[in-house]
């Protein structure tokens, strides 16, 4: 018997192939052959050209190689005018140029209304709720989800010609090339079938071959689909990543507002911008493959179904999809809001471990392993149970899933191809052969059949595969709705603290001192720091109001007027240092700072030195980077110039050089993180700063060598401290938490009179407190015997001590 091809000359492939093959042969026999001569010189020409524009390509990327590997070994990059920075990362045996473009504050303003002012259609509030999306909007598959998505989507794609659109569309191409190969194999099997069974052995052995080949092209294709996966999962993490970044990361200082402030995310954050944005670009690269991939097949498949085994055939598919979508939306359990919460207990209990790890000395101290691992263990168990629930609604509806998506589905695959057999009359082409009156005698109707049904059964497999997908997408779908929710939460939170976009409560007017009763300003570009009646409140987390430490507070520093703030405990010393700095809202009242954080500006060292990660030059040059420093002129020379009038001069040597890395939070000592802290101050050299008890570990002859030397610099110091001797070396002296309800305050002149006069007040009120002592201790002693007598209910006398307790005699001996 003659081989067959296996594949049927009207497959559509092959027919527009033939056709485009035959108008280009036609179009090059009738062009004239001057078009032809000089369409040849114009393709050497252009090969010329391309080979010079190639050699200046490479000669460029030479020199870009060169100066990548030099400033790969200085660690540092280059920076353009746009706000971009060009770094070069290492790349097998070369480097590689890596251009970062910072997000725009227009891109910020234009998804605003996305995040905070979403249609009302999506269901997710008016802007005037506490939480981001409102706790009455659940986390599944409804218009919310499609609005969060799209507004995602929006992030993770800005425009159509991105690399992100190339990703996709090459995904989508190597998609549709694996449904035609199904297609191709789904035939190829019929026809090894119909020449096994009819015994012909050189089409069989040729189907064989087509099948390696077509196989080898079809593993091609499905690791390219995973690899574009991936990649796809990867652009979408990057550019989720670096627009958070961008909104978390700036001058609004939303990463201190969001946790401090604002409260809709809580101290989970790291485990929003870590996990829950990797899971949701996975669970998002995917849902193009599971949702796309399908569609296709869904539509090829049904299409070849129906020319095969006819109408009545997909009319049964098509109610299957249905009914089973159906049943299994009506039965899927709330995977969305499911995973939604278990990201969040997730988060909690890894908060707990984070705080442990911060805190591991303190705890240490106190002995408090015990109670710590209480805490862990209640909330594991938390965790534990919330995911045990969770499993065991996923074994009940993957056996559901399961029983309907395979074996009902090939029981009823297995009827719908037997209609051309027992149902002729409705069974498409399949039908019209059983009818045919040639084919009725034909001695190779048996192995007909056998192709047939082979092939409708590789394409019914297929598109059960493809059905079954569909179905399993919705849990995915769910799961993905959850992980949306999580995302879209953070980035709206993001946006609100950036705006900033508190609204008053519709319900009432919002408490006093919250932060939708912001009026205060600060003006930045002023010479020198002033506060016009400003009142110092420690802000509550939104929508609460914040407590009032003082009422009203004014003062003025020019350059050269060193201000020492001091007062007792909880009176909103470092309250005034924050509201300056911008961290605290100014609720009423003027502020006016410099401009710059920095170099000619101003400058705030905490009350806790913070020591970033980094080799030992970045500590002292923090927050700059090495590329900063070296565009400002300085080198290592004068950090160690630095170094040594911070009394740190002997580090690079001891720690082995400014290259070294550590972890300089448990390397370096108290007093050193202190005075590497004023080193920061000096290589910055601001014009004004706040230091928060900056020397509180240092000894006084360091820390007045320390403030003598800032104040050469031209330094401008607002100290808070309770150190009573750093009053020499400042100008003014402001007193908080003065009468009776410590919410007054005191400002005067060091070295008047009336500061003098003041002084010599309170060493009158501890002179007569000293002379009062001897009193004091006789009451004590009158109180002490009074409380030692014990009285019998019913009796007039006093009960006799017991002999074990030392007679007043003894107790004064011991006394003495």
């Amino acid at each position: 018997m003659a081989a067959q091809s296996t594949l049927q000359p009207n497959d559509p492939i092959i027919i527009l192939y033939a056709y485009y093959k035959t108008v280009l042969a036609q179009k090059i026999r009738r062009t004239p052959r001057s078009v032809r001569l000089a369409g040849t010189v114009a393709l050497l020409l252009s090969i010329v050209f391309s080979s010079y524009g190639g050699y200046k390509w490479w000669q460029r990327k030479s020199r870009e190689r060169a100066v990548g590997r030099n400033l790969l070994r200085k660690n540092s990059g280059l920076r353009g005018k746009d706000g971009s920075r060009i770094i070069y990362v290492p790349y097998r045996n070369s480097t590689a140029k890596v251009t970062i473009y910072p997000t725009k504050a227009t891109t910020f303003d234009a998804h605003r209304r996305l995040f905070l002012n979403p249609p009302r259609q999506a269901r997710l509030g008016d802007g005037h709720s506490t939480l981001i999306p409102p706790s009455s909007t659940k986390a599944g598959l409804n218009l919310a989800f499609l609005h969060q998505f799209l507004s995602l989507l929006s992030i993770m794609i800005p425009r159509w010609r991105s690399k992100e659109t190339g990703l996709i569309v090459s995904h989508g191409v190597f998609l549709v090339l694996r449904t035609y190969l199904s297609l191709v194999v789904a035939r190829l099997d019929g026809a090894i079938v119909r020449d096994l069974v009819g015994g012909n052995g050189r089409p069989f052995i040729l189907g064989l071959i087509k099948w390696c080949g077509i196989g080898s092209l079809a593993s091609y294709t499905n690791a390219a689909i995973k690899f574009l996966q991936s990649k796809i999962s990867i652009a979408f993490r990057t550019r989720l990543t670096r627009y958070i970044h961008d909104l978390y990361l700036n001058k609004h200082l939303n990463y201190y507002k969001v946790l401090n402030l604002d409260g809709a995310i809580g101290e989970g954050i790291d485990q929003f911008i870590c996990q829950d944005v990797t899971l949701f670009c996975s669970a998002a690269a995917s849902l193009y493959s599971s949702l796309g991939k399908p569609l296709v097949d869904l539509f090829v498949f049904n299409y070849q179904l129906y020319r095969s085994l006819g109408p009545l055939a997909l009319t049964g598919l098509l109610s299957n999809y249905f009914l089973t979508a159906t049943i299994l939306r009506r039965l899927s359990p709330p995977f969305g809001k499911l995973k939604a919460l278990e990201a969040k207990k997730e988060g909690q209990f890894r908060g707990l471990h984070a705080r442990l790890i911060t805190n591991a000395e303190e705890v240490a101290f106190y002995g408090g392993a015990d109670i710590e691992k209480l805490y862990l263990n209640r909330s594991y168990k938390d965790l534990r149970s919330w995911m045990d629930g969770i499993y065991s609604l996923k074994v009940r509806y993957n056996m559901l899933e399961d029983f309907v998506l395979k074996y009902s589905w090939s029981a009823f695959g297995y009827l719908i191809t037997s209609l051309p057999v027992f149902l002729p009359a409705w069974g498409g082409l399949g039908g019209i052969l059983e009818l045919s009156p040639d084919s009725t005698g034909r001695p190779g109707r048996e192995r007909s059949r056998m192709k047939e049904f082979i092939t409708n059964k590789r394409l019914m497999l297929s598109l059960a595969d493809a059905g079954g997908r569909m179905m399993y997408s919705i849990k995915d779908l769910s799961e993905l709705a959850g992980y949306t929710s999580r995302v879209y939460t953070l980035i709206s939170t993001l946006h609100r603290a950036h705006a900033p976009a508190y609204h008053q409560s519709r319900s009432g007017p919002s408490e006093a001192y919250s932060l939708s009763d912001i009026q205060g300003t600060i003006y930045q570009g002023f010479d020198g720091v002033r506060l016009e009646d400003v009142p110092i409140v420690a802000p509550a987390l939104y929508p609460y109001g914040g407590d009032e430490l003082i009422d009203s507070l004014s003062f003025l520093v020019h350059s050269g007027d060193h201000l020492l703030l001091s007062g007792s405990n909880g009176v909103g010393k470092s309250a005034v240092s924050r509201i300056a700095a911008g961290l605290w809202p100014v609720y009423r009242g003027l502020i006016s700072r410099p401009r710059r954080i920095g170099a000619d500006g101003i400058m705030f060292l905490p009350q806790r030195p913070y020591l970033s990660i980094g080799t030992l030059r970045d500590q002292v040059i923090y927050p700059h980077s090495e590329l900063d420093m070296r565009e400002s002129g300085k080198n290592e020379h004068y950090l160690q110039r630095i170094l040594d009038e911070a009394r740190l001069g002997y580090l690079p040597e001891r720690e082995g050089g400014w290259d070294t890395k550590k972890e300089w939070k448990d390397v370096l000592s108290g007093g050193e993180k202190q005075r590497m802290a004023i080193a920061r101050l000096f290589y910055h050299e601001p014009r004004y700063a706040f230091v928060d008890e900056g020397t509180s570990a240092v000894s006084s002859d360091v820390e007045g060598l320390l403030y003598e030397t800032a104040k050469e610099k031209g330094i401008t110091l607002v100290t808070i401290s309770t150190r009573a001797s750093l009053k020499k070396y400042h100008t003014f002296h402001l007193t908080l938490g003065l009468g009776m309800e410590g919410a007054d305050w005191d400002l005067q002149r060091i070295g008047t009179e009336e500061e003098k006069m003041g002084v010599e007040k309170e060493l009158a009120e501890l002179k007569e407190r000293v002379s009062k002592v001897h009193e004091l201790e006789r009451r004590r002693t009158e109180i002490d015997e009074e409380l030692q007598r014990v009285f019998v209910e019913g009796k007039e006398d006093e009960l006799e001590k017991p002999h074990y307790l030392p007679t007043e005699e003894a107790r004064l001996q011991a006394t003495r």
